[in-house]
């Protein structure tokens, strides 16, 4: 199958690209590099895929990989509405994975209009070319952020998530009604993943796993919100990858058909985790202590997450099974290769 996967110089979205291409598939990533994090990290997934940086720098220009024959790239935004069409018509995908989005709650408080522009108009040009380019399947990141100040748990995708206490969150949400939308009117499969908290090798340096094991090895304080008390459903890197991917190359297992074109799903690790919890496994890993500056609640910010993913694993067989221990000591090794530390 040939997909377009978007935010592929991303995280979750350079992972993912990397199982589809062990799975024989043909991929063509999209990325807009922007500068919300360290451009050097993106880069350095891309040339991971084969896609050297200097050729990855220009817009609009499809790339071939130097590694991988069935992977290429092209750096586009995906408010571009003369582009992003254009690659569709002459692509001819089967199915779409939409990773990219403006990502972060506190920075959606500072610079509200990059999350319209991207989550909000970028989507709706994706939804455009997939209802005018016959698009089989569209599977794009929602997020666990919907949930809000949601005190229930765990979080089930049938709950309400009318309350959104930050604009990431409501441009998510907002994801969700445009892909129910095109999906009655259109005919055409999307599926909205509420992502949890992703960590592991490769990971954003905005997220809690990268900032404390840099702070700790530099010997600087952690900045721990809530004064500590806040439970999160980290879910490795690794069963993410493995429930987007059998969504994507459509591998349902469920007893009936899915349930309409309009699917969501949570995808976690079924489980939550205190923070402080998380901090001592990373502790352990390094062998150090680390020094702990308790903060108040960030605006924005809920005290729990976990994630009721039944439904994903009735319907597709999804199974993380990677421990909290077993999965930071994978970043730490990673972060000390890829940053020299000795």
């Amino acid at each position: 199958m040939k997909f377009l996967v978007t935010g592929v110089a991303g995280f979750i979205g350079y992972h993912v690209c990397k199982r589809l291409l062990e799975n024989q598939h043909i991929v063509v990533g999209l990325d807009n590099i922007n500068d919300y994090y360290d451009v050097n990290l993106k880069f350095s997934r891309l040339e991971q895929l084969g896609i050297m940086t200097e050729s990855a720098k220009e817009f609009n220009q499809i790339v071939e990989s130097n590694s991988h024959d069935k992977f290429s790239f092209v750096r586009m935004n995906l408010e571009d509405r003369d582009h992003l069409p254009q690659l569709f018509s002459n692509e001819k995908f089967d199915a779409v994975c939409n990773l990219a989005a403006q990502a972060g709650v506190r920075y959606s408080l500072e610079n509200p209009e990059t999350y319209i522009d991207s989550n909000i108009v970028g989507f709706l040009n994706v939804l455009e070319c997939c209802r005018h380019n016959n698009i089989k399947h569209l599977v794009y990141a929602s997020s666990s952020s919907v949930y809000g100040s949601n005190k229930k748990v765990p979080f089930e995708t049938s709950d309400h998530v009318d309350h959104p206490i930050s604009l990431y969150a409501a441009s998510k949400k907002s994801n969700e009604l445009m892909a129910h939308t095109y999906s009655h009117l259109f005919k055409f499969k999307t599926t909205g993943l509420r992502f949890f908290t992703v960590y592991g090798p490769w990971g954003r340096p905005d997220m809690a796993m990268f900032l404390f094991t840099k702070a700790i090895l530099e010997g600087k304080p952690i900045k721990v919100f809530n004064k500590g008390n806040m439970e999160r459903d980290f879910t490795y890197i690794d069963d993410i990858v493995e429930g987007v991917v059998r969504i994507i190359e459509n591998k349902y297992i469920g007893q009936e058909s899915p349930r309409s074109n309009y699917n969501i799903y949570n995808i976690g690790n079924n489980n939550s985790v205190k923070l402080l919890d998380f901090v001592t496994a990373l502790e352990n890993k390094l062998s150090t202590t680390a020094e702990k500056q308790f903060l108040e609640m960030q605006p924005g910010d809920v005290e729990k997450t976990w994630a009721n993913v039944d439904d994903l694993i009735r319907d597709y067989g999804y199974s993380p099974n990677t421990s909290i221990e077993n999965g930071i000591s994978n970043f730490v090794d990673w972060y000390k290769k890829h940053y020299r530390i000795q």
